[in-house]
């Protein structure tokens, strides 16, 4: 952790918070930064290129390194999602992308008659993203972390290769069908995981890149944005026990509540004894994190 004046400090303040020890004050986030040119030779010329050239990527983020100046609990962390909920194309979607974000194109066109879910060593977007994490791993020479990819989980990988408005009617005509490929996305979770975590972690621990969050073992940000458009009761039938599961696999999980429309959901996500930590997004135009109103959240 070259970029870091007391990584063993950082670390102990991360244990800390994790096992929800008050040491004086929140864990704290904070960058300096220098302005600074990118030289044309590591900038990416498509979109494509942003997401998927390791080399230029490792390149761009250690000239971000040398120019930054990381304070508090900050540490330096390059990101290598090929956009959010990564599990969707290694199962069989395409993206589409962008020079903000990736989205993955629908493949379920019937949930009744399409095949199970299944792990694919050979899958072509899981090897190529597999074979970016070597590299990164190699060019960051222990500088900096590697973040494990936003893999994400239960329906809403289902959702990304089925398609949300499908989902909600499939959950009233085929319940069963969804739990189904709900439990598959469970299963598979932890092998795509597990393969992630074994390459990138160190002899301290490992990173997960979303919210930029370390922890001493297996660590990760958990998720159902879908749960927007669900009830509290839909939430605990088909989301509930696949998070439980999640999370007891898990050494450290953090919640990422995502807007107004999840916090009827809050009592039941509390109800998992083995989450460590909530995270609140209070969403496009909404007050901040400091309104009033949040109160009773936190």
């Amino acid at each position: 952790m070259n970029y870091v004046k007391d990584w063993e400090a950082t670390k102990s303040k991360f244990e800390a918070w994790w096992e929800g020890t008050n040491t004086g004050r929140p864990l704290m986030r904070v960058i300096g930064k220098n302005t600074f040119e990118i030289p044309e030779l590591i900038k990416a010329k498509t979109p494509e290129e942003h997401y998927l050239d390791a080399d230029k990527i490792a390149a761009r983020y250690r000239l971000e390194c040398e120019n930054s100046t990381f304070m508090g609990e900050a540490f330096p962390n390059v990101n290598m999602d090929i956009g959010p909920g990564c599990m969707a194309l290694y199962l069989g979607s395409e993206p589409e992308f962008f020079w903000d974000t990736v989205w993955y194109k629908e493949v379920i066109h019937d949930i009744s008659t399409y095949g199970p879910l299944e792990f694919n060593e050979e899958n072509q977007w899981y090897m190529k993203h597999m074979a970016m994490a070597q590299t990164l791993k190699e060019a960051s020479k222990g500088d900096f972390y590697v973040g494990i990819p936003d893999i994400i989980e239960n329906i809403d990988i289902v959702a990304a290769l089925r398609g949300s408005q499908n989902i909600i009617f499939d959950m009233m005509d085929t319940p069963d069908l969804v739990k189904c490929k709900i439990e598959e996305v469970d299963n598979l979770y932890f092998d795509y995981y597990d393969r992630y975590y074994n390459l990138l972690k160190d002899e301290d621990g490992a990173c997960f890149t979303m919210f930029q969050i370390w922890g001493p073992g297996r660590v990760a940000k958990i998720q159902c944005d879908f749960s927007a458009m669900i009830s509290p009761n839909q939430y605990r039938e088909f989301i509930l026990p696949s998070l439980k599961k999640q999370c007891k696999k898990l050494d450290y999980s953090l919640y990422h509540l995502d807007g107004p429309d999840a916090i009827r959901h809050l009592d039941a996500v509390m109800e998992i004894d083995e989450l460590k930590a909530l995270q609140w997004t209070c969403g496009a135009g909404q007050p901040d994190g400091g309104y009033e109103g949040w109160y009773e959240i936190y």
